[in-house]
Formats: structure tokens, C-alpha cells, sequence
């Protein structure tokens, strides 16, 4: 243990490496620990988890969802992956055997408290739930520290977003909401403005494919997090294995990012010289797309994806004309594809208690326009 902190202190300037295992244990223990012990000899310091309760996610009525590996039910398989606390104890307790640090994602009320009971202090919430404003309240109440992801948003979303951290320890990750996630869509010169408006370290979530180019360059422009997902050696049916790297790919990767991070701090480099690097290996053309322009914007890849991966209201039972809505009779879900989206939380919280003026199905979203006008709370 000693040792490692020492490395860990001599390296400081190396940006932190996350092995996102998410759910690819597929709720086996045996698999989960597998997957810990293969990230720390790849090279990440932290190991990443997904603590999934399905209704803190989706409505039972969402239907299937495409990601890489197919269309499925999704609700059901988020069902299939719920573990009770004992489980992440577990696995954290075996990441702090290793010697790699726990994070796990928050999806709602009930993960949170659960992280926070296990003691718990550091969180991470993926892109979707950036406007799940109840969840950031939270996690913000007790000095967290919190790893918040910004795909599939605009700069007003972030900016409401991180308005709910007054006491929490914040970074945020740089992201596109797509699977796979196009490099030459990737923006990183964004990286750099993100810090400077919300004056908090920013990082990347990589899910494009190649081991080496999206990394690197963030690294190169100063990202402090490289988020990336690993699956098992072998081909897997994991949801997120077709986008994940093996860990002999996710070694090439923490080998890479340390390269250039370790020349760039003892001024061996230059951020130009290690460009021109990625220049000559990958092309200029690839290179200067995956750069971009630095504007924060939704990428193409995602724009379908704006206001449906997002948190939004939802009924959780059919509701009829006359029925004042609540936090007992609706939620903030995802809605993903067939069903249609509601408002989002940060209007729902003003329209509690406002009373519908048409039937509301099992799972739709819940909008302005299903409401009778009203301005107070109930």
C-alpha cells in the first residue's frame, strides 16, 4: 500500500485513469473481481462500478432499446443486474485489496443512500442524469466529491447542473451520449473552455474505439480523468462490451496517456510536439477533427438522443383528468426512444400539485400541455 501511494504521489501529474466496469460482471462476483484485478495491472487507478435499481432508471413500459450489441428489453436486463448493498461491498472491498480506488455511479435516491451507507464518499453520475437536479442535491449535502458526466447536454444544462454543487468536490467529464461515439466528434479543444468557465478540473469519458487517439489527445490538452470502459479478455455480452477494451488494449491506452503526460511534466515535450505525434500516427485530418472547434454543443451522433437519455417527467400509473400530479404518482426518468418525453426536472419541481387536464398513460412522459395553468406549490 505504502508503495503504490509513493508512485502514485512521484506520477501526481498524470491524469487520473478510470477502468469503467459498469455492469460487465453481469452480476457475478467472481467476474466483477476478475475485472478489478485486470484494470489495476492494466494501469487504472480507480475502478468504476454501476449500482442499477431499474426504476430509479426507466418505466416498465420503455420498451427496447438499440445499443451496440442489439435491441433488448432494456428495463428487464437493468432488472437482471440489481445486486443489493453486500455485493458493492464487496467489490469495494476487494478494489481496496488491490489497491485501486471504488467509484460508482449513482442512478437515484436509493444508490446514493446505499454508496453513502456503505461510506461512501465520491460519486459518479453519467450523462443522463446531469439534469436529475434532485440527485446533485444530494450528493451534494455532504461534502462529496463528485464525478458528473456532461454528454448529451448543452452549456445552459451544465450550467444548471453545477449550480446545485455549493459544498462538493466537482469534475466533470467531457462526453458524447453515443454508442460507438464518432472520434471526429469529440470536440476536445473543449476541454480547456469547460475548466475556465466552471473553474473545476474536467476530464473525458471515452466511448469511441481506439485504444490510443481520444485519450491521448485529451491528455495532451490537459484532461485531469480518462474514463474508458474494459471488458473481459474474451468477447462478452456485457451491454457496454462491443464499445469496451480488452485489457490488453486498456494497458496500451494507460501506457499511451502516461507517455505523453510524463514528457509534457518534465518539459521533454511540448503539447505542440506530442500533436504532431498523433498527427503522424493517425493523420492530420483525423486529428484535427477529433480537436474541433471548442464550442460546447450537442455532437451529431447524440442530437437524437437530447431530451429522451436525459431525466424527464413520467407517469408511473395511468393517470386520469383531475389528478394532481406528485412525487408519488410520477417520476424522473429516462425515456428513451418509444415513449414520449416529459418536462424536464427543473420545470417539474415548480408543478407538483398541478392538476391534468387529460389522461395521462402508464410510463408517457407528463408535459405543460397535459397541465391546467398553475404558479404555486400544493
Amino acid at each position: 500500500m505504502k508503495a503504490q501511494k509513493q508512485i502514485r504521489d512521484k506520477f501526481a501529474h498524470r491524469p487520473e485513469i478510470v477502468a469503467e466496469i459498469g455492469t460487465a460482471h453481469g452480476g457475478d462476483l467472481d467476474k466483477a473481481r476478475d475485472l478489478i484485478a485486470a484494470a489495476a495491472n492494466a494501469g487504472a487507478d480507480t475502478a468504476k462500478f454501476q449500482w442499477v435499481i431499474a426504476d430509479e432508471i426507466l418505466h416498465p413500459a420503455t420498451g427496447e432499446v438499440e445499443l451496440p450489441g442489439g435491441s433488448i428489453p432494456l428495463y428487464e436486463r437493468f432488472r437482471e443486474l440489481e445486486r443489493d448493498s453486500r455485493f458493492y461491498a464487496a467489490l469495494r472491498d476487494y478494489c481496496r485489496e488491490l489497491d485501486i480506488e471504488f467509484l460508482c455511479t449513482a442512478f437515484g435516491s436509493r444508490s446514493a443512500t446505499g454508496l453513502i451507507e456503505l461510506g461512501v464518499r465520491r460519486f459518479k453520475v453519467a450523462s443522463p442524469e446531469l439534469n436529475h437536479l434532485p440527485l446533485l442535491h444530494q450528493l451534494d449535502r455532504r461534502k462529496h466529491r463528485v464525478v458528473l458526466s456532461t454528454g448529451v447536454s448543452l452549456l445552459a444544462d451544465i450550467e444548471r447542473s453545477v449550480a446545485c454543487f455549493a459544498k462538493a468536490e466537482l469534475t466533470l467529464l467531457h462526453c458524447i451520449t453515443a454508442y460507438p461515439a464518432p472520434e471526429r466528434e469529440y470536440n476536445l479543444s473543449v476541454i480547456g473552455g469547460l475548466s475556465s468557465v466552471f473553474g473545476v478540473p474536467v476530464g473525458v469519458s471515452d466511448h469511441s474505439l481506439d485504444p490510443v487517439l481520444v485519450p491521448t489527445m485529451a491528455t495532451i490538452l490537459g484532461a485531469r480523468l480518462i474514463e474508458k470502459h474494459i471488458r473481459p479478455s474474451h468477447s462478452a455480452d456485457g451491454l457496454d462490451d462491443p464499445i469496451a477494451l480488452s485489457p490488453r488494449e486498456f494497458a496500451r491506452m494507460c501506457a499511451r496517456v502516461h507517455t505523453s503526460s510524463d514528457r509534457l511534466a518534465t518539459g521533454s515535450s511540448s503539447v505542440d510536439a506530442e500533436i504532431e505525434t498523433l498527427k503522424s500516427e493517425f493523420g492530420r485530418d483525423r486529428v484535427k477533427e477529433v480537436l474541433g472547434n471548442g464550442v460546447k454543443r450537442l455532437a451529431a451522433s447524440e442530437v437524437k438522443n437530447y431530451g429522451r437519455s436525459n431525466r424527464s417527467l413520467h407517469a408511473l400509473v395511468h393517470l386520469t383528468a383531475g389528478t394532481a400530479i406528485s412525487r408519488e404518482n410520477t417520476a424522473l426518468l429516462r425515456t428513451e426512444h418509444f415513449l414520449r418525453p416529459g418536462m424536464p426536472p427543473h420545470q417539474a419541481e415548480q408543478m407538483y400539485g398541478a392538476v391534468l387536464i387529460r389522461d395521462v398513460p402508464a410510463g408517457e412522459g407528463v408535459t405543460c400541455e397535459d397541465l391546467v395553468q398553475f404558479t404555486g406549490h400544493p
